[in-house]
C-alpha cells in the first residue's frame, strides 16, 4: 500500500513537472509575440485587451461549467478572486507589456523570472512554509544565471530605458509572485480549472474596463498582423500555459512550480535570437547553464 502510494506521488510529481515546463514554454513566447506586434503601432493596453478578449470565450466557457459543477462561493472567495485576478493577469501583464516598450524580450524574461524566488520567499516569510537546502541551492544557481545574462543585456541600448523597463517588469514580477502565492490555497479549495477560469475572467474584465475607460472603440481597429499576434498570444501564451500552471501548482505547490518555470528566460532568449534577431552572448550561455542546473537540483527527489 505504501509502495502504491509512493508511485502515485511520483507520478503526480512527474505530471506536475511536465505541466510546469509546458507553462514555462508558453509564457516564454509572450514577450516575443508582444515585440512582434509593437512595430505595427499598437499600444500596450490595446494589445493586452486583444489578448484577453481573444482568450475570454475559453475562460467564460470553462468558468461557467466549473462554477455550476462546484459549490457556491462565499463573499471572501469572491474578494480573494478579485484581488488575485487584478494582480495576476491584469496588473502583472500590463506592467510587463509597458516594460517591453523599453527593453528586449530576453531581458524582460530574465527580470520577470525573479518571481519564482519571490514566491518561495513569500511562502517562507508569510505562509510559514519550510525552506530546504535544495531549494536554497536551486535559487542561488538560478539567480547567478540570471545575473550573468543581465550583465550582458544592461550594456545594450540606453541605460535609462533599461532601468525604466526593468523597473516596470520587476514590479510585474512582484505582482505575479503574490498571485501565485495566493492562488495555491484557492486552487486547493476550488480546484485548478475553476479557480483559473474565474481569476482570468476577473483579469479580462479589469483589462477591458481599463481599455474602455482610456481608449475609443475604434482603437480596436488594428493592422491584420496585430490580430494574428494577439490571437497567438491568447492561445499559446495565455490559455494553454495558464491552465497548465494551475494544474502544476496543485501537484507541486506554488514555490516548486515557479522554480521549474525558471527555464522560461532561456527559452525566451532562444526565441528572441531566432525570431527577433536579438544577440546571444557567452554570458547568456553561462547563465542558461546555471539556470538549468538549478532546475535539475530542485527536480531531484
Amino acid at each position: 500500500m505504501t509502495l502504491k502510494k509512493t508511485n502515485a506521488q511520483n507520478s503526480s510529481m512527474a505530471w506536475g513537472a511536465g505541466l510546469a515546463l509546458l507553462a514555462a514554454f508558453g509564457f516564454s513566447l509572450k514577450a516575443v509575440f508582444v515585440k512582434l506586434a509593437y512595430p505595427y503601432g499598437v499600444d500596450a493596453i490595446t494589445l493586452l485587451a486583444l489578448r484577453m478578449g481573444f482568450a475570454l470565450p475559453v475562460f467564460l466557457w470553462v468558468g461557467l461549467a466549473e462554477h455550476r459543477a462546484g459549490g457556491s462561493l462565499t463573499g471572501g472567495d469572491w474578494a480573494r478572486l478579485t484581488v488575485l485576478g487584478c494582480l495576476g493577469y491584469y496588473g502583472s501583464s500590463l506592467l510587463d507589456f509597458l516594460g517591453l516598450q523599453y527593453i528586449s524580450a530576453g531581458l524582460e524574461r530574465l527580470i520577470l523570472y525573479t518571481y519564482p524566488t519571490l514566491t518561495v520567499l513569500i511562502g517562507v516569510f508569510f505562509q510559514g512554509k519550510s525552506f530546504s537546502r535544495r531549494e536554497a541551492l536551486a535559487i542561488a544557481l538560478c539567480y547567478a544565471g540570471i545575473g550573468f545574462a543581465f550583465v550582458h543585456d544592461l550594456g545594450l541600448g540606453e541605460a535609462r530605458q533599461v532601468w525604466i523597463g526593468g523597473g516596470l517588469v520587476f514590479a510585474s514580477s512582484v505582482c505575479y509572485a503574490i498571485y501565485l502565492s495566493g492562488s495555491a490555497p484557492m486552487i486547493a479549495r476550488l480546484g485548478a480549472m475553476r479557480f483559473t477560469a474565474l481569476a482570468m475572467l476577473v483579469s479580462s474584465a479589469a483589462t477591458l474596463l481599463h481599455f474602455a475607460g482610456s481608449h475609443r472603440l475604434a482603437d480596436f481597429i488594428q493592422p491584420l498582423p496585430v490580430y494574428g499576434w494577439g490571437l497567438a498570444m491568447a492561445v499559446f501564451a495565455t490559455v494553454i500555459p495558464v491552465f497548465a500552471q494551475s494544474a502544476a501548482i496543485r501537484r507541486l505547490g506554488a514555490g516548486r512550480s515557479a522554480l521549474f518555470g525558471m527555464i522560461g528566460p532561456m527559452l525566451t532568449i532562444a526565441f528572441g535570437w531566432w525570431l527577433l534577431g536579438e544577440r546571444i552572448s557567452s554570458q547568456q550561455m553561462v547563465g542558461a547553464a546555471l539556470v538549468i542546473a538549478g532546475i535539475l537540483v530542485v527536480s531531484r527527489r
